[in-house]
């Protein structure tokens, strides 16, 4: 039979990310692929003794249909949280519960985005995300970036031309693990008060700065209404969980929520229960710290790898926190080609055309993560990428 697929579902193509992880199942792969947080990570016995406790003492309320918007005092926990940020306003802003910070993205695309809205994102960007703007037949517009993030001048470029949304990862971005200036933030937001677009802040990483200062969100600068602030619970509690968060305009939220309704209803209340009691009952602070500890540690060693074993052509970010490291070939390399030799030698990166907004554009770029990996995997598989770059750069 002939399936008539629609056009929004026609050109997408699997996840890149998705399909490289399939190989790493191969025995003895190192997987720098992967976006996973690390498995001493996880706070296991907290999730295990809530999780007890609430289907001992409560269980239907667990069990049970709820309410869209999510469980009211995880919305309320994370509202206090937002606050001490100036993330939410009382009065000016809501929160609905996501099912991860993913759902979060693609709620607010489907709730702004018709057919042909120019969407524009950072080059490189999440391809998650990227495909979820795709599905909407979303005319995806990538803008370079620099160090401080996405070039302001040529998002100015394109806002003279039209923007309907903006999406942005300004913490410790994915792939890039670049961290957006608080000047280029201020910018950014003066941008789309001055074009009239939305601004999407994604932050799954924020919490998880291992080095500098904190900078202060877009989301903080707001006094229009124009940024929806996307967060996760899956790199500091549990990706599994699938527990995120969308902080907006009430008149954004209602729309996000009317759209989760033919979604999928709600979220885990389970997994939101088991969240709402690590925020409160919990020293959750500490349980973030510790986690810096964890990510500075694998990245420091990933860091060494690099510097004694990389070529001196290759170009890495230097992230402060989150989980990636983007690194650079010369103009000119097969980048294709070394992560293919890469794999065939046992390491797993991901090619940077996965990221672009345009599959097709030229790249030589590819993403590491360290978070996954064992201290000693990254020890060897930096001493491997390390000749293959040497080799490739000759």
């Amino acid at each position: 039979m002939e399936y008539r697929f629609s056009d929004k579902v026609l050109s997408l193509k699997p996840s890149a990310i998705r399909e490289i992880l399939k190989m790493t199942s191969q025995p003895g792969i190192i997987s720098f692929a992967a976006g996973n947080p690390a498995p001493d990570a996880f706070p296991v016995e907290s999730i295990r003794a809530i999780a007890s406790d609430i289907l001992s003492k409560d269980p239907i309320a667990a069990l049970q249909y709820s309410v869209t918007e999510g469980f009211s005092p995880l919305r309320e926990a994370v509202k206090a949280r937002l606050t001490k940020k100036s993330v939410f306003t009382e009065g000016k802003d809501d929160v609905i519960i996501t099912s991860g910070g993913q759902q979060a993205s693609e709620l607010t695309c489907k709730s702004f985005l018709n057919e042909g809205d120019v969407l524009a994102a950072e080059d490189p960007s999440f391809v998650g995300c990227l495909n979820a703007f795709r599905s909407y037949n979303a005319d995806l517009r990538g803008i370079p970036m620099d160090s401080e993030g996405i070039r302001a001048d040529l998002l100015e470029e394109q806002a003279k031309k039209g923007i309907k949304l903006l999406y942005v990862i300004p913490n410790f971005q994915n792939p890039s693990g670049r961290c957006m200036s608080f000047a280029r933030r201020k910018a950014v937001y003066e941008l789309a008060c001055k074009y009239d677009f939305i601004i999407l802040e994604d932050d799954p990483y924020g919490e998880l700065r291992f080095a500098g200062e904190d900078i202060p969100s877009i989301k903080s600068l707001d006094t229009e209404g124009r940024v929806v602030y996307a967060g996760s619970f899956s790199k500091v509690i549990s990706p599994g969980m699938r527990v995120g968060f969308v902080c907006a305009a009430p008149e954004i939220i209602s729309k996000i929520v009317v759209c989760k309704q033919v979604s999928d209803v709600h979220s885990n209340i389970l997994a939101q229960m088991i969240c709402h009691r690590i925020l409160t009952e919990t020293d959750f602070d500490a349980h973030l710290e510790s986690l810096r500890r964890i990510y500075l540690r694998k990245y420091s060693i990933m860091e060494k790898g690099i510097k004694d074993n990389f070529s001196d052509k290759v170009t890495v970010t230097h992230p402060q926190g989150g989980l990636f490291v983007w690194a650079t070939l010369p103009e000119g390399s097969d980048m294709p080609a070394f992560c293919t030799e890469a794999v065939r030698r046992k390491v797993a990166v991901v090619p940077g055309n996965a990221f672009t907004s345009q599959p097709t554009d030229p790249t030589t770029s590819f993403r590491m993560n360290f978070s996954t990996p064992t201290d000693e995997q990254l020890v060897t598989g930096c001493e491997i990428l390390g000749q293959l770059t040497r080799e490739f750069c000759r």
